[in-house]
């Protein structure tokens, strides 16, 4: 059984369609969840779920090796970030080399780096009259969305009213192809 290890920040909403989609796998399954935020939805959605959901500080993620501890006990064969606002440590790169993927709300390497994150990509793509918007499934590496990219998806976003209305689209996206992209993955092997 491959195993997978989703790291949150937010409502988790990517994270509990890629647990609905592996819950009756069975090859591959989601056997944790971590957020950096002790009050983060995706905490909730993943107990729900049944998947083991753990909140850790910034000293445990940086400072010591304590979250990679945890994580390499887990011993997952792809690590995912859904919604993960925090750089990844150097540590966690080097013991899980090309394990570790994202999902990015723009065409990278359009509205990528520090600060692009969710609504502020969508109101810059929005600002920009950008006619076409989109996914970037990529590896994570030492810096900002940077890493190779694995799947890219588009949409039209030319007749959008506001940056919320692109947000939609690119949740579309990201609940169609991201699950599809870490089964890819895992059996790829």
């Amino acid at each position: 059984m491959k195993k997978i290890i989703i790291f949150a920040s937010g409502s988790g909403t990517n994270a509990e369609n890629i647990i609905n989609y592996f819950q009756d796998n069975q090859k591959a399954e989601v056997t944790h969840v971590f957020s950096n935020k002790l009050k983060a939805k995706v905490l909730q959605r993943a107990t729900k779920l049944g998947v083991t959901a753990l909140h850790f500080d910034r000293a445990s993620f940086y400072e010591t090796n304590d979250v990679l501890h945890i994580v390499k006990d887990a011993s997952p064969d792809l690590i995912v970030l859904a919604g993960f606002l925090w750089k990844f440590p150097e540590n966690l790169i080097q013991e899980f080399p090309n394990k570790i993927i994202n999902v990015h709300p723009a065409l990278l390497p359009k509205y990528g780096g520090k600060g692009m994150y969710g609504k502020h990509v969508h109101k810059a793509v929005f600002e920009n009259k950008e006619s076409i918007s989109g996914i970037t499934i990529h590896y994570v590496n030492e810096n900002y969305d940077e890493g190779a990219a694995i799947f890219q998806a588009e949409t039209n976003v030319s007749d959008v009213k506001s940056p919320e209305d692109i947000a939609e689209r690119i949740h579309q996206l990201e609940y169609e192809h991201f699950p599809k992209v870490i089964e890819e993955l895992l059996y790829k092997e």
